[in-house]
């Protein structure tokens, strides 16, 4: 399919329509939806290359995978029948482990390959739309970070695990085995799934920990905070690999969905100031990565950064106007340095405001 797209690309100077591809797929012996699919994510690959050239990026065409590099089919709507045996077309029936009982009406089927070998089958389900629980008033927030996975705004601290860095040795090990490994070789298959064993236990062990965490959070709290971090972006810089190992979008998602299942309430904010933000006077005091304490040289606050930080989101969850109050008071005393933080005549405003702010 895509040495055809190529070639009709290089006589004609544009690329075939999904009407010719999706016959070109048919004709391959393909079921339709499934070589729909596949269609679907070769132009979404063409649609970047254009992109990327508009933006004066040089960018070339989807280079071709190998069969190792195929790692999911996926059935939007027909095409499979699950029983004791799961038939899919055109491979017939499948013998397959229920690993829990399906609840809700089947939707679309994945049949996803793992790089140790092993097959999944993954099924997306209708269900009825749940009930909220009863609400217990608790409110939250959380503030992510690397030496803690999580802290509250209640004081509650979440460890961060480190899965890789259990295993780093043992990984690094094999790696190296696998480098010097000659690329023709039998022991070459063997030492990469060695390899993909050690990531895939890896993965393992930080899902379940997410999992088992977010259950207990959207059980424990109807509403819960968090800050919109640009996790991928981050991961591109200093600590990436710690960021990546922690796993914060992954645990941001698993928030997400469990709570709208659970009947609990997620809002993000934006993480702008919120480690610099006093929690309670609401005034920016500015820290080096290394100073893991927030002295408020304003209100005499002291306490532990990441706790103040997850005060302030949660705060900032519940009263998003709060902030653009701050930000208008800090924009007044840019404008005059030498006046009071506040006009005379919005004095008593203001200082209610921030004794209802200590309240909070």
């Amino acid at each position: 399919m895509l040495a055809f797209t190529k070639e009709i690309y290089r006589h004609h100077g544009k690329f075939p329509t999904t009407v010719s591809l999706r016959e070109f797929v048919r004709n391959s012996g393909l079921f339709s939806q499934v070589g729909q699919e596949l269609v679907d994510r070769l132009y979404d690959a063409l649609h970047k290359k254009i992109k990327m050239k508009r933006n004066g990026v040089k960018y070339g065409f989807p280079r071709f995978k190998s069969i190792d590099r195929m790692k999911s089919l996926h059935y939007p709507q027909f095409g499979f029948e699950l029983g004791e045996k799961l038939k899919v077309t055109p491979f017939g029936e499948l013998s397959i482990v229920k690993h829990r009982r399906i609840k809700g009406r089947i939707k679309t089927l994945t049949i996803k390959r793992e790089p140790t070998g092993k097959w999944f089958a993954c099924f997306s389900v209708e269900q009825e739309k749940v009930l909220p629980k009863e609400n217990n008033g608790r409110k939250v927030g959380i503030d992510l970070g690397l030496k803690s996975l999580a802290t509250l705004s209640d004081g509650t601290v979440i460890s961060n695990p480190r899965h890789l860095l259990e295993r780093k040795e043992r990984l690094a090990f094999l790696q190296r085995r696998l480098s010097r490994a000659s690329k023709r070789g039998r022991n070459r298959l063997k030492a990469k799934l060695r390899v993909a064993t050690v990531h895939e236990r890896i993965s393992n062990t930080r899902k379940d920990f997410l999992h088992k965490t977010s259950v207990q959070l959207v059980n424990d709290y109807s509403f819960i905070a968090l800050e919109k971090l640009a996790a991928r972006e981050m991961a591109e810089h200093r600590f990436g690999k710690s960021i990546n190992d922690a796993g914060w979008n992954m645990f941001a998602n698993m928030l997400t969905y469990k709570a709208e299942s659970a009947g609990c309430r997620v809002v993000f904010v934006n993480p702008k100031n919120t480690t610099k933000e006093c929690s309670s006077c609401g005034n920016l005091t500015a820290k080096e990565l290394g100073e893991r304490m927030h002295n408020c040289q304003f209100c005499g606050l002291s306490m532990d950064r990441d706790l103040n930080a997850a005060r302030v989101i949660v705060k900032l969850a519940e009263y998003p106007a709060l902030r653009a109050g701050m930000n208008a008071k800090r924009q007044l005393h840019d404008n005059f340095p030498n006046e009071p933080s506040y006009p005379a005549h919005c004095a008593g405003s203001l200082a209610s405001a921030r004794e209802a702010l200590r309240k909070i």
